[in-house]
């Protein structure tokens, strides 16, 4: 059996030495994305988010969950991340593999094993219609970026964003509240008092004074770290996968996002959403308006360098 595993040497660097060398001994191909200490100034900052994982060519996994031991649990304390994942069959596995091979790709020569590789003509055991976005680490407008951007201008009657770290562009940002203001119910479900970066969640704290006065709500998870990343719009499409709503995802680093257009999909999507809202608490656009003098000067200090959140 082939085993290969990829790991982006500044996001898995505080992995334990013993793990890497258990894995070594056990025959698994590990390899670093973009080595550290092969510094290169173009790459150093972009690096590879993507979560993949393809079982014999024919099931995949991606959605928001790592390896670490803050996915072990499921939300019940402020030590158990709250996060989705998803297990696919079918042509959009090949998607997904795609992903994992094209960062593969560039750690080393070799592309195909021939006692491994094979190219199946994948089964279609459902009718939902899947496409992969593959957000790639590059000059200019990521697809991931205009995935976001179009999903905001398409909707009709309803976005829903549960995300980790929400830093929008301008033109993100921009396009939801222009959303709300024409009616469309935008509702933003974001990480609250156990967020694990202060510093990129008040980069995002900025624009909500903007969504608040357009009419979208905000709700803040209080259980734990909300560390899921999903969209859905119009109960008809979701959105889900590796990415934030936020610049390190829709400009510096590799991603891979997931489009699914199934109704019965995003009703279970939908029916999680509103159990988290149980646990959350809804920002109330008053209280806002009168945040402390402390709060608005950090909002300020951050924003200088919000475009590397």
């Amino acid at each position: 059996m082939r085993v290969r595993v990829l790991l982006d040497s500044w996001g898995a660097h505080p992995i334990e030495k013993a793990l890497v060398e258990m894995m070594d001994r056990a025959g698994v191909t590990l390899r670093w994305f973009r080595p550290l200490r092969r510094f290169r100034l173009g790459q150093v900052n972009h690096r590879t988010h993507r979560k993949v994982m393809i079982v014999d060519e024919a099931v995949g996994f991606t959605g928001g969950v790592g390896i670490a031991d803050e996915w072990l649990g499921d939300a019940r304390n402020e030590r158990e991340w709250r996060d989705t994942h998803f297990r696919l069959e079918g042509p959009a596995v090949d998607g997904l593999r795609a992903a994992f091979l094209d960062n593969w790709a560039e750690t080393g020569s070799e592309l195909f094993d021939e006692k491994f590789d094979r190219f199946p003509d994948q089964p279609k055991p459902g009718s939902t219609v899947v496409q992969c976005v593959r957000g790639a680490s590059e000059i200019g407008t990521s697809d991931v970026f205009t995935l976001f951007r179009a999903l905001c201008q398409l909707a009709q009657h309803r976005i829903r964003i549960a995300t980790a770290y929400f830093v929008p562009s301008g033109e993100v940002l921009d396009r939801l509240t222009q959303a709300a203001e024409r009616g469309v119910e935008v509702e933003l479900l974001l990480p609250g008092p156990h967020a694990d970066k202060r510093f990129v969640q008040l980069a995002g704290e900025a624009g909500y004074a903007a969504l608040l006065d357009a009419g979208a709500t905000i709700w803040t998870y209080q259980p734990s770290m909300l560390h899921t990343k999903i969209m859905t719009v119009d109960g008809l499409l979701a959105n889900i996968g590796s990415a934030n709503l936020n610049a390190r995802s829709t400009s510096l680093d590799e991603e891979i996002n997931v489009v699914a257009i199934d109704r019965t999909l995003v009703r279970i999507l939908d029916g999680h959403f509103d159990d988290d809202l149980g646990r959350s608490e809804r920002l109330q656009a008053h209280h806002w308006e009168h945040r402390s003098v402390l709060q608005r000067v950090a909002e300020t200090a951050v924003a200088p360098i919000k475009r590397f959140f």
